[in-house]
């Protein structure tokens, strides 16, 4: 019975157990074991984040895997900072590829002669599922998709992220606010096509 304890402790010591700082240590010495435990603690959620920037599967693929090519070519240089400081050294990573590779195709645009949307009045809504929200996000246009997702799940401030996008800070805050609406407007949508009311 103990020794069934014991390996079951170090299989899952051997797994996503594993402290972030310990990880760290392993991918460092350029284990190929360690490297694929960190590719798997980390793809899921890595996917999903790529996902709220690139909606097409195989440019998000590609886009992971460079980022991931950056990440265990720099792993020396992170500087460990705590429990979760990797997971948000490594969400950065896979973002800036991810506004990067937006740029480069050359569909990252930001308009600023749309007419402002009229301000949506709050509403309650009811529960929808995650995948729906995630695809009403996906659905937005790119430059509005950018700086949602910079502003909503990044916590980054406008000046910050007219940085990052090379715009300006009043341009962010202009397509967010477009960006809130337009989501406002599908979701107001879906709920009217899914009541069952």
């Amino acid at each position: 019975m103990k020794d069934r304890a014991r390996q079951g402790s170090s299989v899952s010591a051997a797994g996503n157990d594993l402290s972030e700082q310990k990880l760290l240590e392993q991918v460092r010495s350029k284990d190929p074991a360690a490297q694929r435990r960190f590719y798997d603690r980390y793809a899921g959620y890595l996917t999903a984040v790529c996902s709220r920037y690139i909606p097409d599967r195989a440019q998000l693929k590609d886009v992971l895997q460079d980022a991931f090519i950056q990440i265990f070519n720099h792993v020396d240089g992170f500087e460990y900072r705590g429990e979760g400081s990797m997971k948000a050294w490594v969400t950065r990573i896979v973002v800036n590829h991810a506004l990067k590779a937006l740029r480069g195709s050359g569909r990252l645009v930001f308009v600023d002669d749309v007419p402002d949307a009229p301000e949506e009045e709050d509403f309650s809504v009811p529960p929808i599922p995650a995948a729906e929200i995630q695809k009403l996000i996906q659905a937005l246009p790119d430059g509005y998709r950018a700086v949602f997702n910079l502003f909503v799940f990044e916590k980054k401030s406008h000046k910050e992220i007219a940085a990052l996008l090379g715009i300006k800070e009043d341009s962010s805050a202009s397509q967010f606010f477009r960006a809130r609406a337009l989501l406002a407007r599908q979701i107001k949508t879906y709920i009217k096509e899914h009541d069952n009311g």
